[in-house]
């Protein structure tokens, strides 16, 4: 599986393309938000969320079954990181634990302390 071609067709919300890379049983866990999807609502969810999308996979993590991501996700309004536990079995998708941060500046109490520094 090509996850970058993943994650490109879901920013791009091409809905018979991610199809495609799911096996039809397949659970799709926000954790953040506290949902989980069976596939025909994580693609109503999906690709009906308004604006257009880009993404950088900034990290890929392989193992037996599973594929970690570190994605950032962005248009001209917003930016989100999205780390997520993409489950595999024949090489389909049949689970994605997400968890979803919005990108932005450290709040005022610790930039008050002085500590830490910019990525």
């Amino acid at each position: 599986m090509d996850i970058k071609e993943f994650w490109n067709a879901v920013v791009s919300q091409d809905k018979q393309k991610i199809r495609g890379y799911f096996d039809e049983d397949a659970c799709i866990r926000w954790h953040n938000s506290n949902e989980q999807f069976n596939l025909d609502d994580f693609l109503k969810a999906n690709c009906l969320y308004p604006n257009k999308w880009r993404c950088d996979v900034e990290k890929i993590v392989y193992t037996d079954d599973i594929i970690i991501t570190i994605t950032r996700v962005y248009n001209s309004d917003s930016s989100h990181h999205a780390t997520s536990f993409i489950k595999l079995k024949n090489d389909k998708i049949i689970a994605v634990d997400e968890y979803w941060g919005e990108d932005g500046e450290a709040p005022d109490w610790r930039k008050a302390m002085n500590i830490g520094a910019k990525i």
